[in-house]
């Protein structure tokens, strides 16, 4: 009997089990840092992958089989987009950690039954070796042959059903649970998107994303090659070639460098050859090719495409006239080599700027007129004795801040009552004035009523004795919360002259100002920029700021078309009141001119 395969098989199981311990340390010490809070700003996605070529017995391939159909089950948030709201993406974390002590107790079980089975090997072991050395000396004994009959009817059937139970049915049944509510397919995109958004929006070159050098951070998260891999997948499916090269290059770079990954050298120099290419960058795209054709000879792609390349460039230098061009060089891509490719928004330049805190146009002119003051509501009762700060953002349209608008208390609850209820943030459509998603609008918001919570209703109340206009008209309190890059890019609270029945539903008229409360502070990023006369607006949470966007004859003040900036590193909670026409008319009736 030959039972030398039975610690054979054992180690394999053995290397499996630690190959999972040591990455549940990793993710151990990042829920250790993390256990009230969340690491913003960059995701890292841990797949629980086996090494190729690892040894595996049938019961872990039944086990990993089992596994991958449950991951690829439908999810039902499938469209809630998980990523557009940092508040939501909170929950995942100590899901995962659940996971974990599930897949720890399941690990404990495996080395239990192997420990079992080890054990039993071992005393067999030296049995046979003295069985085998003399049968019948060994049989004569009639104990021996006794033993013998019983451990073959009763104790290796007894091994047998050891062997074939399956502690992994406890951790299967527990991910299954979760799984509803994980993330899926989308949302993994529409977090890469939004690292290129704020790579963009603040000018962050791959490197820095990829090392987490980000302003602010509590914590540190890096890309490695095949998440800078993924990045510039997900760029090219989407035919982004921009944002391809950038970081096929940043994958390159830290291939040239050493560092280990699943993808080949040839995968990288295939995607970013092409995309070079793409750009318009011959020269580049043939240096690149030969490289590829020089790191996998056989490349089916490769040869073909630095043909094609080199035809290309010898029509171009035959076109052009010159007898001598310059050598090609192979210099490594960088944030600015290729100009980013003009988009649909007009501001985008300026938009982006004031987001990182340039072009502010605050003169120390400007600067002197703005004033802060106790604000009594024009004599509210309700703030007579107990007035509220009053601060001067802007002059010209005037825009105020009002300090201590929300206490941490309320805030807690606003934010209590309206995470249940997050869902993809909708804008109006200007023709139907139906409510629909848009991808400039990447957050998630809840409408609260005044009956919900006396809470809301003393924040409604506050809000009507501050602007001295009444709320009976105005829309619920809106309640944000902006995921990874949340933002919302320029755009006007009213509806204009083309746009007649945005609001007929509501039967309230325009909306003749906005009250924006901040509900908490952001690390880096998140600012409210008004790109036609450059102004930013900093959240500082407990704070709220107040504008019109009416003049006083009705007409839009075109000036406040306004932009929340992405959220580079931090979670932003806000919540705002859109104030309407109907029921203003004595409390701020009609000027003199079309625009007072």
């Amino acid at each position: 009997m030959n039972t030398g395969v039975v610690p054979t098989a054992m180690q394999e199981k053995f290397l499996q089990l630690r190959w999972i311990e040591n990455r549940l340390m990793h993710l151990q010490e990042s829920w250790d840092k993390a256990r009230w809070h969340t690491q913003l700003g960059v995701i890292n996605i841990v797949y629980l992958n086996f090494p190729q070529g690892l040894p595996t017995r049938e019961k872990m391939k039944s086990w990993l089989l089992s596994l991958a159909v449950i991951l690829g089950c439908h999810s039902l948030w499938a469209d809630a987009e998980i990523f557009t709201s940092i508040g939501q993406m909170t929950d995942l974390i100590f899901t995962e950690k659940e996971l974990v002590q599930s897949l720890k107790e399941y690990i404990q079980a495996e080395e239990s039954k192997l420990a079992t089975i080890k054990s039993w090997a071992k005393r067999l072991d030296v049995l046979t070796h003295t069985s085998t050395a003399d049968p019948e000396g060994y049989l004569a004994h009639p104990v021996n042959a006794y033993k013998l009959m019983k451990r073959l009817n009763t104790e290796w059937l007894e091994l047998e059903n050891l062997v074939l139970q399956d502690p992994s049915d406890g951790f299967i049944s527990n991910i299954s649970v979760h799984r509803q509510f994980f993330p899926d397919e989308e949302d993994e995109k529409g977090a890469a998107k939004a690292l290129m958004r704020l790579q963009d929006t603040y000018k962050l070159d791959p490197e820095s994303i990829s090392k987490g050098r980000l302003p602010g951070v509590k914590f540190n998260a890096v890309l490695t090659v095949d998440d800078c891999y993924d990045m510039g997948k997900t760029a090219y499916n989407d035919g982004d070639y921009y944002h391809t090269v950038l970081w096929m290059q940043e994958a390159l770079r830290q291939l040239d460098e050493g560092e280990d990954a699943v993808i080949s050298k040839a995968d990288v120099l295939d995607y970013l050859s092409y995309s070079v290419y793409q750009m318009g960058d011959l020269p580049r795209a043939i240096e690149l090719t030969r490289r590829l054709v020089v790191v996998d000879p056989n490349h089916q792609r490769a040869g073909g495409n630095l043909r094609y390349f080199e035809r290309l460039r010898a029509k171009e230098i035959r076109e052009s006239e010159k007898t001598e061009q310059p050598p090609a060089t192979e210099t490594p891509i960088e944030l600015g080599t290729y100009a980013r490719p003009l988009d649909y928004l007009p501001e985008r330049e300026t938009y982006e700027a004031l987001c990182r805190g340039e072009g502010v146009k605050m003169t120390p002119e400007r600067q002197s007129k703005l004033f802060c003051r106790y604000h009594n509501g024009n004599r509210n009762p309700r703030l007579l004795l107990s007035p509220i700060k009053e601060e001067d953002e802007w002059d010209s349209p005037r825009i105020v801040r009002y300090l201590n608008a929300l206490s941490d208390y309320e805030i807690e609850k606003i934010k209590e009552i309206a995470k249940p209820r997050l869902a993809r943030a909708t804008v109006r459509d200007p023709k139907s004035g139906v409510l629909t998603v848009a991808n400039y609008r990447v957050s998630k918001s809840a409408w609260l009523e005044g009956e919900d919570d006396p809470v809301i209703a003393r924040v409604n109340q506050r809000i009507e004795d501050i602007t001295g206009l009444t709320v009976e008209t105005a829309e619920l309190l809106q309640v944000a919360n902006y995921g990874v890059g949340g933002q919302y890019e320029p755009h006007y609270d009213f509806s204009r002259k083309d746009e007649p029945d945005a609001f007929k539903s509501l039967g309230t008229g325009n909306r003749v100002a906005t009250f924006l409360n901040y509900m908490s502070d952001v690390e880096a990023g998140g600012a409210t920029v008004f790109p036609d006369f450059g102004a930013a607006v900093w959240p500082r949470k407990g704070t709220a700021v107040f504008w019109y966007n009416l003049f006083r004859s009705g007409e839009g003040d075109y000036r406040t078309r306004h932009a929340a900036c992405p959220v580079l590193v931090g979670s932003k909670w806000v919540s705002n009141k859109w104030i309407h026409e109907r029921g203003q008319e004595f409390r701020r009736p009609c000027g003199m001119t079309e625009v007072d």
